[in-house]
């Protein structure tokens, strides 16, 4: 599969994957030694309307250890002609003419493809609303199989955000290829997993059950990901995202019930959904899970820059 466009996480096939995860462990030794030049001469944008840190930093470092260049802004909705009513699309045209490579964050769901049809360079979508957020996708699978070591045959729980969480949407998508994986989905009622991906595990064979008990799916998992409660996708909704937060918290009492070769990942960021006194437990992956996201960023952005230049 050739990469150009990266927008959702099912455009990615298995032998894809495969290549992408061996690139990836090439990456983790690249920056042991430092990083490397092979892409001197290249310049990403990132345009960002949305805050970030891991995923903007990563990218950008990501960068800076090929070689590269980066030209950035954090608040593209306030920094960046879109004040002036530029569209989205226009912005995406100028940039054609200044980088090599587009890294686009944007609240609305969609977006990345409007950047993409008028893009004659690549656009990697890095989060739009509570659409997808593939590239996340990409380094949750690659730290569960270099934590558990496979990925067919995987039992995982997702908790939390379910219905406007975009990392478990796209992530059940990417464990949709793969074989005898089972998914437990526990969510409170408003934030259930929509129909969309339900459709698609039906559509793929993929055996799932909807949870409401937290207790009684950690003893059966090898994975327990877990997500924040996301408040600024409530808008006005005070009074519902008062009654999700704090459903369901991660914290040493579950520890107790999950399986010792279990882990714990997370998006991030956290806020109480995982109490800290989990961070000393090794079956914590999440911050490993994070540093994971700069080598398979590095890995993307190389296997798509090469391809490009050929």
């Amino acid at each position: 599969m050739r990469l150009h466009h990266i927008i959702e996480a099912q455009q990615f096939d298995l032998p894809t994957l495969t290549e992408l995860f061996n690139v990836t462990t090439g990456m983790e030794k690249v920056v042991e030694g430092g990083g490397c030049s092979e892409f001197q001469s290249r310049i990403m944008a990132t345009l960002f309307y949305e805050p970030s840190t891991r995923t903007r930093f990563s990218f950008e470092t990501a960068m800076h250890r090929l070689g590269g260049r980066v030209i950035s802004t954090e608040n593209a909705a306030e920094f960046s002609s879109v004040s002036k009513g530029e569209t989205l699309e226009d912005t995406i045209r100028i940039l054609n003419g200044y980088a090599d490579i587009i890294v686009l964050r944007h609240g609305e769901v969609g977006a990345s493809r409007r950047a993409a049809a008028v893009s004659n360079v690549p656009v990697i979508n890095a989060g739009d609303g509570a659409g997808q957020h593939p590239t996340q996708a990409l380094l949750d699978l690659y730290t569960i199989r270099k934590e558990i070591g496979a990925i067919d045959g995987l039992s995982i729980a997702m908790v939390g955000d379910l219905a406007q969480g975009r990392t478990v949407r796209s992530l059940a998508y990417l464990l949709s290829k793969f074989r005898d994986v089972k998914l437990f989905f526990v969510a409170p009622p408003l934030l259930k997993m929509k129909e969309d991906i339900l459709s698609h595990l039906r559509e793929h064979h993929i055996w799932f059950t909807e949870e409401a008990s937290l207790a009684k799916v950690l003893p059966e998992v090898r994975v327990v990901y877990q997500t924040r409660v996301q408040k600024e996708r409530f808008g006005d909704r005070i009074a519902d995202y008062e009654n999700c937060r704090g459903v369901y918290v991660i914290n040493e009492d579950c520890l107790k019930l999950m399986r010792p070769d279990s882990i714990i990942m997370h998006p991030l960021p956290r806020l109480d959904e995982i109490t800290m006194g989990v961070d000393r437990d090794p079956r914590a992956a999440y911050f490993r899970q994070a540093q994971n996201g700069l080598y398979v960023r590095m890995a993307l952005l190389s296997m798509v820059l090469t391809r490009e230049a050929n």
